[in-house]
């Protein structure tokens, strides 16, 4: 009689994980045998557990991710120079605590931004917040924070991430705007949090393309300075599974 009294507080409580648990020891027969400490400890992990997926399912809606990549499914077997020693240690996510960046260079279609995705995705795992943007898209949104009096604040926000991942960087030369913008972007997240930069164009030529020669120094020193650098390199992925679908059809 005590049973639906409890479980309607759990829930007023929002203690849902438990109220779940609880219910299935109700109709659990075997729980019976169990000790009053082990039971209680099989509600407390399930709503340890509840709220643990609650807090990744929010962190993966704010990460935006282009590519549903997960480190578990990175393919070893196509020829692009990808190290699986190398991305065995950055699947810890300790580069992450240690505000370290990554550096993914490569022709495309060689899978640079799905592997970004993938790392990024098990740091959310391992409870890191993460956003994920085209540099287009922020120089675009930094533009129009100076527009609307915003950009403190979006400085601030893109500050707390925890890894910002950035594709397509250096793609066309930056103006002066978006490399004095991003220049402050980074002073703000060097050696406090991490960032993940895809791009075509090798790091020779991305000097050239920040432009002003102080600024693009600068810039460099922060990215650059104790990252991790992955270049790849071989046939485009996409070009490969298009005559894979086309063989099998």
């Amino acid at each position: 009689m005590l049973n639906q009294p409890t479980l309607e507080k759990l829930q007023t409580m929002k203690l849902y994980g438990m109220a779940d648990a609880f219910r299935t020891q109700m109709e659990t027969a075997d729980t019976s045998q169990l000790s009053f400490e082990e039971r209680f400890a099989m509600l407390v992990d399930q709503q340890w557990l509840w709220k643990e997926n609650r807090a990744l399912a929010r962190r993966l809606r704010a990460a935006k991710l282009k590519e549903r990549g997960v480190v578990e499914d990175i393919d070893y077997q196509h020829p692009r120079g990808l190290d699986r020693k190398l991305i065995r240690t950055l699947a810890t996510s300790e580069w992450v605590r240690q505000h370290q960046n990554l550096l993914l260079i490569g022709p495309t279609g060689i899978g640079k931004t799905w592997l970004g995705c993938a790392l990024a995705q098990k740091a959310c795992r391992d409870g890191f917040t993460i956003l994920h943007k085209r540099a287009a898209e922020l120089f675009r949104d930094l533009a129009v924070a100076h527009v609307d009096g915003s950009f403190g604040r979006q400085l601030a926000k893109l500050a707390r991430i925890d890894i910002l991942v950035l594709d397509d960087f250096a793609m066309a030369p930056l103006k002066d705007s978006e490399r004095r913008d991003f220049l402050e972007l980074c002073d703000d997240r060097y050696q406090r949090r991490s960032t993940i930069l895809t791009s075509q164009l090798p790091l020779a030529h991305w000097h050239e393309q920040i432009g002003d020669p102080t600024l693009a120094d600068s810039i460099l020193d922060r990215l650059v300075h104790n990252s991790y650098r992955i270049e790849l390199n071989g046939e485009s992925m996409r070009k490969k599974r298009g005559r894979k679908t086309e063989e099998e059809s």
